[in-house]
């Protein structure tokens, strides 16, 4: 999975961080896309004469939003990176993802992870760094 540029490491401590709010990142998702489908506050900005060029139909104003909303395309972009890379992984490095970055259990060292997964401390160290790497690749960061 070794690529040849090795990402910059605040690239790296990001990418990570992603990994470890990645079930918060779905609900923030599912929260943005919640405000942006039923607005608070509908507001007529064609107020007068003559019809503007802006889309009336409701339906179209909410996938014209939800298209358009750059923060919610962001998440989505890094959702779907780390799902991409989870689902290509094996399975022995899944498992590392769900202790290291998903487990309620966030007090397990590499130690306790490598023990777990019946692994060297070092080459569990190293699926994590190929893992990131991926993601990183994934989303063309550097």
């Amino acid at each position: 999975m070794r690529t040849a540029t090795k990402p910059k490491k605040i690239t790296f401590k990001h990418a990570e961080s992603e990994w470890y709010n990645y079930h918060q990142t779905l609900r923030e998702i599912a929260n943005l896309r919640e405000e942006i489908m039923n607005p608070t506050k509908v507001s007529d900005d064609n107020i007068g004469g003559s019809r503007s060029g802006q889309v009336t139909s409701p339906t179209e104003q909410i996938v014209n939003r939800l298209s358009t909303n750059k923060r919610l395309k962001h998440l989505e972009e890094i959702a779907q990176a780390i799902e991409q890379v989870y689902n290509a992984l094996p399975n022995d490095y899944k498992k590392l993802c769900r202790l290291r970055y998903w487990s309620k259990n966030r007090d397990l060292t590499w130690d306790g992870i490598s023990n777990k997964l019946n692994i060297s401390k070092r080459q569990a160290i190293r699926w994590r760094d190929d893992i990131i790497q991926a993601t990183v690749d994934f989303l063309g960061w550097r």
